[in-house]
């Protein structure tokens, strides 16, 4: 069922200056200026070898970014997301090496544990009306611990290696870890994992009752519950999301290196944030833009190797990401404003 809340959709008349009040709009021109930034000062950066070494990450951190922005813009965090990519690659890792299963039955395995890690955070928020934040990093805690202590009990190691030996890893290298060569450029197949995710969230957002739902969740709970919006449900799917892009991106980083660290993904939550938030979505949701979140990514993915090509410190990393994400903070609440004043 439709509603009518007022935070239901961001702009979607795009004709003349409308474009600038979508709230990607920061984001895109963002990664266009940081293109033309490092493919201006180096030759290697701009050469097909350069452009699947930037797109490599941006099309990691892209996939998690997206739902991480779903989430947000309907109103919660998941600081789990990140340690949630070792987590499950660990669950399948561990299971193949150690009992010689089908790796596709240890990835369902692993797809099924996320999800009721997703279930789990979103079902403790709702229930209890507890801070999300705190949940989450109370689950991103565990997970930790889970994850380091378990490996050491299990594998007497802080790593799970050995994947390729598992029966079926050819067949799921091939769909989660292949690349595709064009020219000199070698680009892994997680880049076009990163654009089906981006384009069907998108789809969700803009084209369906359920994406009217998020934007109603994060924007106006109470009064989206008053007109029949089911906004519990909604958050713990969002949750549920979440949780089955940290299961993605551990599937192909464990396909892709036939190893999984403990420790990986650690750190990553705050960098899918910083994604969405340059992608245009506010901490206080009901707004945001999924292709925004994407855009936050690639602009993460072209610093991070510019940095590299132009021989800068790599500590110079964070510095760049600082001034981008309260630029970009600044820039929603102005496009925001617009974006109002335009549908007024």
């Amino acid at each position: 069922m439709a509603t009518n809340v007022s935070i239901a959709r961001p702009l979607e008349r795009w004709g003349g200056v409308r474009v600038f009040a979508h709230p990607g709009s920061a984001a895109l021109i963002g990664a266009l200026v940081v293109l033309v930034f490092f493919a201006a000062q180096s030759a290697p950066f701009r050469s097909l070898g350069g452009i699947s070494n930037w797109l490599d990450p941006a099309s990691l951190f892209g996939i998690s970014s997206v739902f991480v922005a779903l989430l947000m813009i309907g109103g919660e965090f998941d600081l789990s997301a990140g340690v949630m990519t070792a987590s499950s690659g660990l669950v399948a890792g561990l299971i193949g090496t150690q009992t010689g299963l089908n790796i596709w039955f240890c990835l369902l395995l692993a797809l099924v544990f996320a999800v009721c890690i997703g279930l789990l955070n979103g079902l403790i928020v709702v229930k209890t009306s507890l801070p999300s934040f705190i949940v989450t990093l109370g689950t991103f805690l565990s997970l930790q611990g889970l994850n380091l202590g378990v490996t050491k009990l299990v594998a007497h190691q802080v790593y799970a290696g050995g994947i390729d030996q598992v029966s079926g890893y050819s067949s799921a290298h091939a769909v989660f870890a292949s690349t595709i060569d064009i020219g000199s450029g070698s680009f892994p197949i997680s880049i076009v994992w990163w654009l089906a995710v981006t384009a069907a969230a998108a789809w969700l957002l803009a084209r369906t009752r359920f994406g009217n739902w998020i934007f109603s969740a994060g924007g106006a709970p109470l009064a989206a519950r008053s007109v029949g919006v089911p906004v519990r449900r909604t958050k713990i799917l969002l949750f549920v999301g979440t949780a089955f892009s940290g299961w993605l991106v551990g599937t192909i980083e464990a396909m892709r290196l036939a190893a999984v660290q403990a420790t990986q993904g650690v750190g990553n939550e705050l960098t899918f944030i910083v994604a969405a938030v340059i992608g245009g979505c506010l901490l206080t949701g009901g707004h945001g833009s999924v292709i925004g979140a994407a855009a936050g990514a690639l602009i993460y993915g072209m610093a991070q190797q510019g940095i590299v090509y132009l021989n800068w410190n790599s500590d110079w990393l964070y510095l760049f990401l600082g001034v981008l994400l309260l630029t970009a903070a600044l820039l929603n609440h102005f496009v925001r404003l617009f974006a109002m004043q335009a549908r007024s």
